[in-house]
């Protein structure tokens, strides 16, 4: 499962690599600006116009079905962009390998949440995100591997390769069991039982644990169902629904707004702002980062068991603020000065940013979302999630190389604006969700009282 965001990895890590590869900038004309834009943009604009689909595939047909679904369709755009005839067939190819990802995404981390041993749920949903950077260190490495190539094989190499970590998905898939939580909902309650004897109570059929845990996923799954009417409008039918959604939306926004987004695929671009021009300088700066932030983001995702998550999400907020404050200072004093110090200030920043959004962003974000939302609505949360981020990360991959190109380091100043607003929205609306679990969390807006019935139907449920 954890090769699903290494696709998301691969791809950003690709992209950025790619400019730096000579073949690939003559063939595409040079792609600049809002030509550039529209190339970043796509892959989420495709993971748009599809993630309505996504909660009916996963919740019908199952987590694995559509992690599947989502990994072929994610091979066969991998293969077209490598066999990319014009600047079209590329951008056409991206468009499938965004129609794939949502399904993966939206499915894989739901699995993970709801098949994970309770104490483990958080680390194992935390490093689910931390496997981006092995997608993009793999790619940052092939890229700079074959850039100096002299003719098209290049960048048509790496394009390819891409396929890999959905093949192994595919390969793999059917190895894992599926969401006890998604078999219950179907009445298949011994499968369902099976599994969590065997993967949380080391197979002793007689475990009082395996089998309090069924009992409560079971009568938590009934209340729901019995409020439950499985469509768009239940999303915001309640006063904590709509919480949940602002908070998932927002937090969509948030981890594309935040700046990422630049480093991710402009890298650069914005070396160009500091005097670093060498191609071969700016994959081996592109490569050391994404080593770096494989590290600490691994670090950051085994910390979520000794913090709790409003903690993690404010330190993350105020070190992404201070941390673009600085590099836009920096920024600002070589365009005045063309200081070569100010431009090795500019790439520390750049160093730095990834633990501050590893902190919160990237350890935290599936294993909230998949804290904050009940069963019967975890596809749909994590689908509004997902649109919410696409969006941002489509309009930000346009804008971001017309900003640079336009402005410079100026438009680093809308970013320090947003991430101002970023940490007063998590000081005012986070809930703490940490030392619960997913059943327990279920009715989180909701009062005590259904909390308490779920308690009293378990109790009566394992005493008949």
């Amino acid at each position: 499962m954890y090769g699903v965001e290494m696709t998301s990895g691969f791809d950003s890590s690709m992209v950025n690599g790619l400019q730096n590869v000579e073949n690939w900038d003559v063939y595409f004309d040079r792609p600049r600006g809002a030509k550039l834009g529209i190339l970043g943009a796509i892959y989420s604009l495709g993971a748009i116009v599809i993630l309505p689909f996504v909660p009916f595939v996963n919740d019908r047909f199952g987590r694995r079905w559509c992690i599947l679904f989502g990994s072929m369709i994610m091979i066969f755009g991998a293969v077209l962009q490598g066999a990319a005839q014009n600047f079209p067939m590329f951008l056409m190819s991206r468009f499938f390998l965004g129609n794939g990802i949502p399904f993966a995404i939206v499915a894989a981390s739901s699995l993970i949440g709801e098949l994970g041993y309770p104490k483990e749920r958080a680390v194992l949903t935390s490093l689910f995100n931390a496997s981006w950077f092995i997608g993009a260190i793999i790619a940052a490495g092939i890229t700079l591997g074959t850039f100096a190539i002299p003719n098209t094989w290049s960048w048509r190499i790496p394009s390819i390769l891409q396929v890999f970590p959905s093949l192994l998905q595919v390969g793999f898939m059917f190895l894992l069991p599926e969401s006890p939580r998604w078999l219950i909902s179907k009445d298949r309650g011994e499968e369902a039982l099976a599994i969590l004897i065997k993967y949380h109570a080391e197979g002793d059929e007689d475990s009082a644990f395996a089998r309090a845990e069924y009992a409560q996923i079971q009568t938590t799954l009934q209340i729901e169902a019995e409020a439950s009417k499985r469509s768009w409008k239940e999303m915001v039918a309640t006063s904590g629904m709509r919480r949940r959604v602002l908070i998932c939306s927002a937090l969509g926004l948030f981890t594309q707004w935040s700046g990422n987004g630049l480093i991710s695929y402009y890298l650069g671009r914005i070396l160009d702002t500091v005097g670093i021009t060498s191609k071969l300088l700016k994959n081996q700066i592109n490569l050391a980062n994404t080593c770096w932030a494989l590290f600490n983001g691994t670090l950051m995702a085994l910390a979520v068991f000794h913090f709790k998550r409003r903690t993690m999400y404010l330190a993350c907020t105020i070190g992404l603020l201070c941390t673009y404050t600085g590099w836009t200072i920096a920024s600002a004093r070589y365009a005045v000065t063309g200081s070569a110090d100010a431009g090795r200030v500019v790439i520390f920043f750049i160093f730095l940013y990834s633990p501050m959004y590893n902190m919160g962003y990237n350890a935290l974000t599936y294993t909230y979302l998949v804290e904050l939302f009940p069963y019967m609505v975890r596809s749909r949360g994590i689908t509004i999630f997902q649109w919410w981020g696409r969006m941002a990360g489509f309009f930000n991959n346009f804008v971001n190389p017309i900003g640079l190109a336009n402005i410079g380091w100026k438009y680093y100043l809308t970013y320090v604006c947003w991430l101002a607003f970023e940490v007063c929205f998590v000081f005012f609306l986070f809930p703490e969700t940490s030392g619960h679990t997913l059943e327990e969390l279920s009715f989180l807006f909701e009062g005590d009282e259904k909390n308490k019935q779920i308690e009293a139907a378990t109790e009566k449920h394992l005493a008949g």
